[in-house]
C-alpha cells in the first residue's frame, strides 16, 4: 500500500528562506515526489502536524488546499492499486498529476527571475533573451513540458537556422538553455527523467578558431602610438594589462579598484563565476599602473577604478545597473580594439576577449605549467584549458615542418 504525505523540503529554500511544499509517495520503499507549485517559510510550518501554522496570513486556504491534494493523492493511489498489482509509484504520480503537464513557459520565468533573485543578473538576461526568442516563435502560445518533444526541438532548430539566419553555435547556446531549465524541472520532480527530450537529442557546436597575438603582434599593439586619455588609448592598456595578467576577463578589468592592488599583486573576486583571483604583476603590468596612479604614493582612492571607463562615484551595488554598465562598456572596447587589430595587421576580427587567449598561449609557450595556467585563469576544469595546449602543440608541429 503506497503512503502519501506531505513534506517541506528545507534542502531546497530559495535565496529568501522559502521552501517547496511536496507531496510525497512510498511504496516498496521508492520514494516519488509532487510538487505542490508553492513554497513557505520553514518558520510557518509544523513538521509535527504537516500543517502551515496559523502564523502565516493564509493559513486556512493553504491547509484547505494541501488537505484536498493529499485526499486526491490518496484517493487516486487506492483505485490505481486496487485495480492493477505491483503498480509503481511512477505510474500513480502520474495519475495524481493528470494528463495536463506543467507550463514550460511559466516554469522558464520562474527560473529566471530566481536566477535575477539569487544575483545572477548577467545569467538571467541571457536566458530571458532566449526565451523571449522562443516564445516569438511559439507566437504567444503557451508551451506544456510533454510538447517539448524531440520532433518540436527539431523544428525549432530548423527555424533557428533558416528563418533567423543563427549559426550553429548561437543555436547550441539557445538549446543549451532551455536543457537547463528542463534539468531544473527533473531535479524538482516536476518532470520524470525520461521524459527529458534532449536524451534522444544531440546539441550541435562548430569549433571556432581562437584568435590570440603573438609575441610580435603584441609587442606592436603595445608600441602603437595613440594619444594619451582617449577612449581608444584606454581600452589599448586595459588589453595589454589583461594579456600580462592571467588574461583577466573585461568585466574584472573594468571593475578593477586601487584596493584591489596592494603593490605587488592584485587579488579580486571575479565577476563571473565569483571565484577569488591572486595575480602577481609583472614588470609591463605594474608600468601600466603607474602610468594612472596620481602624483605621489598611495594616494589614490580605494574606491576609484584603475581602468577610467566606469563612472567614477556612481553607485553600481544594483547587479542590474553593473551589468548595463559593463555590457556597454564592452562593446565600445571591442570596437576599438578591432580597430586596432586592423591596425597591426591582424587577419580576422580582434576581441578583447583575445587578451585571455594571449596570455594562456604565452604561458604554456614560456613553459608555465598547464594547472597553473588553468588556476590563474579561474578555469572550473583543466579540460578547458587543454584547448590552448593543443594550440601550442600545433604550433611547435608546424615549426617541425623546416625538416621537411
Amino acid at each position: 500500500m503506497a503512503t502519501v504525505k506531505i513534506i517541506l523540503k528545507e534542502d531546497k529554500a530559495n535565496a529568501s528562506g522559502e521552501a517547496p511544499l511536496y507531496i510525497r509517495l512510498i511504496k516498496d520503499r521508492k520514494p516519488k515526489y509532487i510538487s505542490l507549485g508553492f513554497r513557505i517559510n520553514p518558520k510557518h510550518w509544523n513538521a509535527e502536524e504537516r500543517k502551515v501554522k496559523k502564523s502565516h496570513p493564509n493559513s486556512q486556504r493553504l491547509n484547505n488546499f494541501i488537505a484536498s491534494k493529499i485526499a486526491e493523492a490518496e484517493g487516486v493511489a487506492l483505485t490505481m492499486e486496487t485495480q492493477e498489482k505491483g503498480i509503481s509509484t511512477r505510474k500513480i504520480k502520474e495519475a495524481v498529476l493528470g494528463k495536463a503537464s506543467e507550463s514550460f513557459l511559466r516554469y522558464a520565468d520562474a527560473y529566471i527571475k530566481a536566477l535575477e533573485k539569487n544575483g545572477q543578473v548577467a545569467t538571467g538576461i541571457k536566458a530571458k533573451s532566449i526565451i523571449s526568442k522562443l516564445k516569438d516563435y511559439l507566437e504567444n502560445k503557451d508551451l506544456l513540458f510533454d510538447q517539448l518533444t524531440v520532433s518540436f526541438l527539431k523544428a525549432y532548430e530548423r527555424h533557428l537556422k533558416d528563418t533567423i539566419k543563427n549559426s550553429t553555435n548561437t543555436i547550441h547556446l539557445n538549446l543549451r538553455v532551455i536543457r537547463r531549465i528542463i534539468n531544473e524541472a527533473i531535479r524538482e520532480d516536476l518532470l520524470p527523467y525520461e521524459k527529458n527530450p534532449f536524451l534522444k537529442f544531440k546539441l550541435k557546436l562548430e569549433k571556432t578558431a581562437k584568435i590570440y597575438l603573438t609575441e610580435e603582434l603584441l609587442k606592436q599593439l603595445e608600441d602603437l602610438p595613440l594619444k594619451p586619455g582617449t577612449r581608444k588609448f584606454h581600452h589599448r592598456n586595459m588589453y595589454v594589462f589583461a594579456a600580462y595578467t592571467g588574461g583577466l576577463r573585461i568585466s574584472d578589468i573594468l571593475t578593477l579598484q586601487w584596493k584591489h592592488f596592494d603593490g605587488e599583486r592584485i587579488i579580486i573576486d571575479t565577476q563571473k563565476t565569483g571565484s577569488t583571483v591572486s595575480v602577481k604583476l609583472p614588470s609591463k603590468a605594474k608600468a601600466i599602473l603607474e602610468l594612472y596612479q596620481k602624483e605621489g604614493k598611495g594616494k589614490q582612492n580605494p574606491e576609484d577604478f584603475v581602468f577610467p571607463i566606469l563612472k567614477a562615484g556612481k553607485d553600481y551595488n544594483d547587479p542590474k545597473v553593473l551589468y548595463q554598465a559593463i555590457s556597454s562598456a564592452t562593446a565600445y572596447t571591442n570596437k576599438d580594439i578591432r580597430a586596432i587589430g586592423k591596425e597591426i595587421g591582424v587577419i580576422g576580427n580582434l576581441s578583447f576577449h583575445s587578451s585571455r587567449h594571449t596570455w594562456a598561449t604565452r604561458a604554456l609557450r614560456k613553459g608555465m605549467r598547464i594547472e597553473y595556467v588553468s588556476k590563474l585563469m579561474g578555469h572550473t576544469s583543466i579540460k578547458t584549458t587543454q584547448i590552448y595546449a593543443k594550440i601550442v602543440s600545433s604550433e611547435l608541429d608546424k615549426a617541425m615542418e623546416i625538416f621537411d
